[in-house]
């Protein structure tokens, strides 16, 4: 398969405004390094957006790329694959966890079938408009998806980021929905990173030892069945991944090339994070984690690209609902550089 690269270097944020606004940062009326990571979360969004103090973050939008798993039918979660369409019918009807939380931190939030097994009978057209297929292969016996329905799925998650950034987003989340998806997404970290796939594997969607060991064969059997052709990325959202992993994949690389910052959610949003990375270097200048989930994929990827969460809940709902909540944290990063009032103000002649 031939890699979809961005259409040029992902350049990082910009440099002149990061030094602009840690030379603010230092300035403030607070006591050196009082403000902790809040000071380095205020800097990076001052440098995405290129300006200091940096701009309210009035328009956050998060979108959940919803798909099924042929592996899901194979006993790696405590959940039916049917809850996947239960789910994104609860998203349109803003019933759902993250959609609670959404509301309260005014985020919007918009879901999008990528391949649910599932026709979605009366749901919006607009949520199923991008669908590419019905489900995926069971990863340990077959590939999730063909070279065509990847390339597809891919650039719908260009697309999408591209609409996003068009309708003002100032920051962008990324949520998923999907039973089962804890097992791809492990699978490509563990492919990624030459792991195995005893140091990937977790309780998912809170798994008994008896499942969870039959969990990490699978993934074991599909690193074997793929071995030799992991070492390109967009080979490996096909054979390991699903439609809804690759169109996340797609909308971080666009949301990078275009310059619009991105707080990732859980383990499926970390392995495309670090897929993103494979196909565009210097994508994840981009990324900020929302928080760490309790699969140690996540953090074992988190650690390979260099990100330090900014929460660490013990959550692992998915959805985006992890990134969502830390919103008011990244606000409050910019309040401070944004309104706190700077020492030679309060000492002119000092």
């Amino acid at each position: 398969m031939t890699t979809l690269l961005a259409p040029d270097p992902v350049e990082p944020p910009s440099r002149k405004t990061e030094a602009l606004a840690r030379e603010r940062l230092a300035g403030l009326a607070t006591p050196p390094g009082a403000l902790g990571r809040l000071g380095d979360l205020a800097v990076w969004l001052a440098s995405a957006g290129g300006v200091v103090p940096p701009s309210p973050l009035d328009n956050v939008r998060l979108v959940i790329f919803a798909g099924d798993h042929g592996v899901a039918a194979h006993g790696v979660s405590a959940y039916p694959p049917a809850i996947t369409a239960a789910m994104v019918r609860t998203f349109v009807a803003g019933r759902a966890g993250v959609s609670a939380l959404a509301a309260a931190h005014d985020v919007h939030v918009r879901v999008l079938d990528l391949g649910v097994d599932d026709d979605l009978a009366g749901v919006p057209a607009e949520v199923t408009a991008h669908k590419v297929t019905r489900g995926s292969g069971a990863i340990h016996l077959e590939d999730a998806l063909t070279v065509e329905q990847t390339a597809q799925a891919f650039e719908t998650g260009r697309t999408v980021a591209r609409e996003e950034v068009a309708a003002g987003a100032k920051l962008l989340l990324s949520g998923d929905m999907g039973i089962g998806n804890t097992t791809p997404a492990a699978a490509m970290i563990a492919a990624a990173l030459d792991l195995p796939a005893a140091d990937v594997t977790g309780r998912g969607t809170g798994l008994d030892d008896a499942a969870l060991a039959r969990k990490e064969r699978l993934i074991h059997q599909a690193l074997a069945r793929t071995a030799d052709r992991t070492h390109d990325p967009m080979t490996t959202l096909a054979a390991l991944g699903s439609a809804d992993l690759a169109g996340t994949t797609g909308y971080l690389v666009e949301a990078a090339t275009s310059g619009v910052p991105v707080l990732l959610d859980g383990l499926m949003s970390v392995a495309c994070a670090l897929t993103a990375e494979r196909i565009a270097p210097g994508a994840v200048a981009w990324f900020a984690a929302g928080h760490r989930s309790t699969e140690p994929a996540q953090s074992l990827a988190l650690s390979m690209l260099g990100l330090e969460p900014v929460l660490d809940l013990r959550m692992r709902l998915g959805e985006g609902s992890g990134a969502v909540a830390a919103v008011p944290v990244l606000r409050s990063a910019v309040a401070v550089l944004r309104d706190v009032a700077l020492l030679s103000e309060l000492m002119p002649d000092g």
